[in-house]
């Protein structure tokens, strides 16, 4: 149900997004070549609003997610969504960034212990990461949904293997809801997710990642700490090395630009459909497996890491993630 709706309201918005002009024009940092209407992630939010209530009414899911999830979910998409009509000075998404993730930590009532607080600190300072990292890699058409709806698969089958199906039902929700958004989205996009549907996914699959782990005990014995650092090694590989390299270099990290691995490729190999295939395929094919690997202690975490990692190092460094010299190649639509 949720899905359909997420399908019938996307239509809407792409309608008030074309009748107020709240439109993304191609420009020497885009890499699309077609203007088109943004902010779909509106529906996203409409859909998740629904769903959850939904869960916790059939007794799928415990009430208190409605006060930990909903309130900071709609806070980001509420900055994003006015960022997509008028700018917002970084500082203040930074603000309600911090803001929001503060109250998911907050919410996992950690004890009164110093690996706890001292966890819940870099917690706090990951999913601020996460939560922007989605924002860069939301550059091409489907790339971001489809992660979003790969990365749900991921949560709500490791929530299956621990032991927590309430929580893989609640990751299964978020995934229909996107796949509703999904057509709308897929190669040539009729509208995009704007700063409102990027900065909800970044903070709500971080959100359900954050909600596998215990912080209350060491991480680096957990299983699945490690299984939840290898879901998103796609993103976090392209983005994080892309933002090194261009720091390192003397470029200010806010300043768009069209240098992540995934745009090079999206240029050097015919457009987005291909680049978004591979990384589906990576995705299912290749960490999927390594996370529930580790989950079922077939391998060690560090291990599993490695695998997931070295060869997506390699594979974006090849493909020049950070580095601007190759970046006026011309784009495929």
């Amino acid at each position: 149900m949720s899905a359909l709706v997420v399908v019938v309201l996307t239509g809407l918005v792409r309608h008030y997004a074309l009748t107020r002009n709240i439109i993304d024009i191609p420009g020497q940092r885009s890499s699309h070549a077609i203007p088109t209407p943004r902010g779909g992630g509106v529906a996203i939010l409409a859909g998740l609003f629904l769903g959850l209530p939904g869960l916790v009414w059939q007794g799928s899911a415990d009430v208190a997610w409605l006060w930990w999830l909903l309130p900071p979910a709609f806070a980001v998409a509420a900055v994003g969504w006015w960022d997509d009509h008028h700018h917002v000075p970084a500082r203040w998404r930074l603000l309600v960034h911090f803001a929001a993730v503060i109250w998911l930590v907050a919410g996992l009532a950690l004890p009164f212990t110093l690996v706890a607080w001292g966890q819940g600190l870099v917690a706090v300072m990951a999913l601020v990461w996460f939560l922007n990292l989605y924002n860069f890699m939301d550059g091409i058409d489907a790339l971001a949904a489809s992660e979003a709806v790969f990365l749900c698969c991921g949560i709500g089958l490791l929530g299956l293997l621990s032991g927590a199906p309430e929580l893989a039902l609640v990751a299964f929700l978020v995934g229909f809801c996107v796949g509703g958004f999904l057509p709308w989205n897929a190669p040539p996009a009729r509208l995009f997710l704007g700063d409102v549907g990027s900065g909800l996914l970044g903070l709500v699959l971080g959100a359900l990642l954050l909600r596998e782990l215990d912080l209350g005990v060491p991480l680096f014995g957990q299983s699945l700490f490690w299984a939840c650092l290898i879901l998103p090694a796609v993103f976090a590989t392209d983005a994080s090395l892309t933002l090194a390299r261009r720091v390192l270099s003397g470029k200010p990290p806010h300043v768009a630009h069209r240098s992540h691995a995934y745009q090079y490729a999206s240029r050097r190999f015919g457009g987005h459909r291909p680049v978004v295939v591979a990384v589906l395929v990576i995705n299912f094919v290749w960490l999927l497996p390594l996370a529930a690997a580790v989950q079922l202690q077939w391998l060690t975490g560090p291990v599993a890491l490695a695998l997931a990692y070295m060869p997506l190092l390699v594979l974006a460094w090849l493909l020049k993630a950070g580095n601007e010299a190759a970046q006026e190649m011309p784009e495929t639509p």
